[in-house]
């Protein structure tokens, strides 16, 4: 809590000196058909998700389980690179950018609800032709993929949720908290020393951030539309009570969190866990909110021998 506070001081000392000078003039962002030439891959497309121009990464074979990996606020796929590297000898694994998030930018329609979001899940199931996938997400993909598995029973093979948005926090529950004007043209600016003090928080070990991974954070945020959109993100976020749907998931479940998470606290995992009928918790010392980042060979390990012992049950199509 005091490392957040610090954050939260000084991520707001850097803004009020930025915010008047800065907010209009990069409302425009970072042209996307420049961060296009820079971050796409052999892998990367574009996909036609229910209306939004998506960005989706594929790698793997082609006829193995689908994993679907999906990113949290503010953050874009590279989140997962670790992950992938380690699963597509053995899985297809399928990543996309969020609406209004990396290289895929705002969507028309404004589907940024959490409620949304979690319809998003099946629409890019369905666009890629999988009936039945293993479900991961952090933080704000976590809870897209939780709900989504319990709208969907059918669907998701078993969840991987790595410190998931659930329970309320920051004063947000049924209703969305006031977004403070700091916060709103940090979105919008993305300026190098807010990154690099909001990345400080997301991590557990400050030295395990690189310029590398500190430069794709701040581009995808900049990529134009990006920060509006996530602004309307914040203005339509609710975490209303979870506790009767958390009972109702049947799907195996393995939840993943740093004891040093300073975003949400891992009281929320063990209260997921002790709610969920068919779910098991490890938890990571000195690790933050990005686990899959920032202990990647940890995690990822142990992921593989929780899907490992589903046997043909982690099989998607």
């Amino acid at each position: 809590m005091k490392k957040f506070l610090v954050f939260i001081l000084l991520l707001t000392a850097i803004l009020a000196v930025a915010a008047g000078v800065l907010y209009w003039r990069a409302s425009e962002g970072a042209p996307a058909s420049d961060l296009e030439k820079t971050y796409l891959t052999a892998s990367d497309r574009f996909v036609n998700i229910a209306g939004a121009r998506v960005r989706v990464r594929e790698e793997g074979p082609a006829d193995a389980p689908v994993i679907l990996l999906i990113h949290g606020f503010t953050h874009s796929l590279e989140t997962w690179d670790a992950w992938a590297a380690a699963l597509k000898s053995d899985y297809r694994v399928v990543r996309y950018d969020l609406l209004g998030h990396g290289l895929t930018g705002p969507d028309s329609q404004e589907r940024y609800a959490p409620t949304e979001r979690a319809v998003v899940v099946g629409d890019v199931l369905d666009a890629l032709d999988v009936e039945r996938a293993i479900i991961a997400g952090n933080s704000l993909g976590g809870l897209a993929a939780w709900r989504f598995a319990h709208d969907h029973p059918d669907r998701a093979a078993a969840l991987v949720l790595v410190s998931p948005g659930v329970f309320s926090l920051n004063g947000v529950s049924d209703e969305p908290a006031e977004i403070p004007a700091a916060m709103k043209a940090y979105l919008m600016t993305a300026p190098e020393a807010g990154v690099a003090a909001s990345a400080g928080i997301i991590y557990g070990d400050d030295d395990k951030l690189t310029p590398e991974r500190l430069a794709t954070m701040r581009d995808m945020m900049r990529r134009e539309g990006n920060g509006a959109a996530m602004i309307k993100s914040l203005e339509e976020f609710t975490l209303p009570d979870p506790s009767a749907a958390l009972t109702e998931i049947e799907t195996p479940t393995l939840i993943l969190w740093g004891e040093a998470d300073a975003v949400i606290p891992i009281e929320q995992g063990r209260r997921m866990q002790a709610l969920m009928p068919n779910a098991a918790l490890i938890a990571y010392p000195g690790v933050g909110h990005a686990a899959q980042e920032e202990a990647p060979e940890e995690t990822v390990a142990d992921a593989i021998a929780f899907l490992d012992g589903l046997g043909d049950n982690k099989a998607g199509e």
